[in-house]
């Protein structure tokens, strides 16, 4: 489990720690039944508080990618390929929605944004 936090950054400390990890669990870095250490210890290591990590603990368990069981620690959830998939597919449509909405926002239309991604896929 790698985390790094960016205090430059607008986005929340919790938010940075569950999108950092709630990727790390998606790409498979951190598999089914892996554990995870005790939010103090997190907490005592990034040098946060403890309320920060239990915020993005429960975001992670609001989206069923840990489970925390008492007296045994939090673990990364058993997530089947499908599942992976239909969240990762999820996650792709929020952020092309929230991408597209602020292009648009700039007067961009709808065949200068798929042109724009075409032309990204080609170049790579």
């Amino acid at each position: 489990m790698n985390i790094v936090i960016s205090d430059s950054s607008d986005t929340p400390i919790y938010q940075q720690i569950f999108e950092q990890l709630r990727a790390q669990v998606l790409r498979g870095d951190l598999p089914s039944g892996a554990p995870l250490p005790p939010i103090r210890t997190v907490a005592k290591e990034l040098r946060i508080s403890v309320i920060t990590v239990k915020k993005a603990w429960e975001l992670l368990e609001g989206q069923g990618l840990i489970a925390t069981r008492v007296g045994r620690g939090t673990v990364v959830s058993a997530l089947s390929e499908q599942q992976l998939r239909e969240t990762k597919a999820e996650l792709l449509q929020q952020d092309l929605a929230q991408s597209i909405r602020y292009y648009q926002e700039l007067g961009f239309s709808e065949e200068e944004i798929i042109e724009s991604i075409r032309k990204y896929f080609a170049e790579k």
